[in-house]
């Protein structure tokens, strides 16, 4: 074992401690963080507000702030935005993590104090580290580099705003590419082509041991790697390489392709839940598919299930909640548009049920991504079949024709039958969804079925600004841009 892979360890071992100390005081410690966030925030104008420094109790917090989205919370985001002090959370904010945007707005400016940079997403960067070497005490991965594929970032008068990956990387200190490539002057570029290209001349001779990020675009540039380099697979590239850290989206649909990229039983796949608005949890337990909500980070959480709103020690086992955070990036009972199901309270461990706007109730079919994903996993599996991406919309009824979902794929491995594969993936969604199966013999037709070529997804997503592809969407506006894109593209040769 090297030198730097042993100070780590000893590094890792100490936070290895304070994490069990949460396992072990999850209301304690979550009560730490909200005592912590009211004193930190009394003295800001939405503490003077709401009266914050009043505020003696959760039952009273509750009573007093209301919940927020992000159309109710916009006008203190820009506040921050045009430069003012002590908005929300103390002194100014410099740094907006932009994602996909609401129906009003194209994008989403979501602050990122310095406090929630280090004590919250990087912390959670470290913390992946720090488990992953405690669940695999012999392994190397820390004698290489991680690679990780960030977005792109500008500034806008006097902001730094951009994706939340390229936000963490331009932030970070020098020495953090001892551990990561590639540099962060390559990490940033804005065009994904020339970042791919760059990529490779500079990291194939490196190290890598691992890779993180989200797994779409993670997939287009380890395709182009093999391409640079004339390889069969990714371990012809880096034979170190051993983890990938992914999080953003469901990693099912993606788990084929990867496994094929990289033929190793020695690989790991470790899902992370970092949002734009904070690092929320991550898989602790290689033998479990569930993740440990990360509570000492400077994050109070709460938990809405239809109107009732409950805090940490309210929540029950197989049930699913969206989530409010009120957190030291200064957003305050802010609904953040996720929805988790709890697989334990003991420790308390989740895991990602989707979008809380992502689903389709056209018809009464109460259909969620869960359903989804589960049906397409399915459905490929019996037809050897792998999805590199897909998205739903509703077909509406007419005089002469029932409703109908309509099913845009594009296929990483086409089905050995087509046909097998839409009755498959059909006979799934009816045995998991009870209103959809009701409806199947009523309003609803079999889903349609629209395949698109490889690669257009990644081309829509880039062209839209987008790194997620919408699942499940109760009207046809996305699944219509998606087909109008798809009529002026063609498909890449070397895809």
């Amino acid at each position: 074992m090297s030198l730097r892979n042993t100070i780590l360890r000893a590094w890792f071992a100490r936070r290895e401690r304070a994490i069990d100390r949460f396992r072990r005081n999850p209301v304690a410690t979550q009560e730490r963080m909200f005592r912590d966030l009211l004193r930190r925030g009394a003295d800001t104008a939405f503490g003077r507000e709401f009266g914050l420094r009043e505020i003696r109790s959760a039952e009273q917090f509750r009573q007093r702030v209301p919940t927020f989205d992000y159309e109710r919370f916009k006008p203190y985001i820009e506040r921050m935005t045009r430069g003012e002090r002590n908005v929300s959370f103390p002194g100014r904010v410099t740094l907006f993590a932009r994602s996909s945007g609401t129906t009003s707005d194209r994008s989403k400016y979501i602050p990122v104090t310095r406090e929630s940079l280090w004590w919250n997403h990087t912390l959670g960067m470290r913390d992946v580290a720090t488990v992953y070497a405690a669940n695999y005490p012999k392994s190397r991965v820390l004698d290489g580099k991680t690679l990780t594929l960030g977005g792109s970032c500008v500034r806008e008068e006097g902001n730094l705003v951009g994706d939340l990956s390229a936000l963490l990387i331009h932030e970070t200190t020098f020495w953090s590419g001892w551990f990561r490539a590639p540099k962060i002057a390559t990490a940033i570029i804005s065009d994904f082509d020339a970042k791919c290209e760059a990529i490779c001349r500079e990291c194939v001779g490196e190290r890598i041991t691992a890779f993180a990020g989200v797994p779409s675009w993670n997939l287009a540039l380890m395709r182009r790697v093999l391409e640079y380099t004339g390889k069969q697979n990714l371990l012809e590239v880096w034979p170190h390489l051993e983890m990938f850290a992914h999080g953003g989206v469901e990693f099912t649909p993606y788990r084929r392709s990867f496994e094929e990229l990289i033929p190793s039983d020695g690989m790991h796949y470790m899902e992370t839940y970092n949002a734009s608005e904070g690092f929320f949890a991550l898989a602790d337990n290689p033998t479990r598919r569930d993740m440990l909500l990360m509570l000492d980070y400077g994050t109070y959480f709460e938990f809405r299930s239809g109107t009732e709103i409950v805090p940490l020690e309210g929540v029950e086992c197989g049930k699913v909640y969206a989530v409010l955070i009120t957190s030291n990036n200064g957003l305050w009972r802010y609904e953040i548009g996720d929805t988790v199901e709890f697989t334990s309270t003991d420790p308390y461990q989740i895991r990602f049920a989707g979008r809380t706007r992502q689903y389709i109730n056209v018809f009464g079919e109460e259909l969620i991504v869960d359903n989804a994903e589960m049906a397409l996993a399915e459905a490929c599996r019996r037809t050897g079949a792998m999805v590199a991406e897909y998205s739903v919309a509703p077909c509406y009824m007419s005089l002469r024709e029932r409703g109908a979902h309509e099913w845009i794929v594009e296929f990483e491995r086409e089905p050995d039958d087509r046909e097998h594969f839409a009755e498959v993936l059909d006979g799934q969604l009816r045995a998991v969804n009870s209103d959809y199966d009701a409806k199947r013999r009523t309003t609803l037709e079999r889903q349609r079925l629209t395949e698109v070529g490889r690669g257009l997804f990644l081309a829509w997503m880039r062209a839209r600004g987008k790194n997620k592809v919408p699942r499940l969407v109760n009207d046809r506006r996305v699944a219509e841009d998606i087909l109008s894109f798809a009529k002026g593209w063609k498909e890449p040769k070397n895809v």
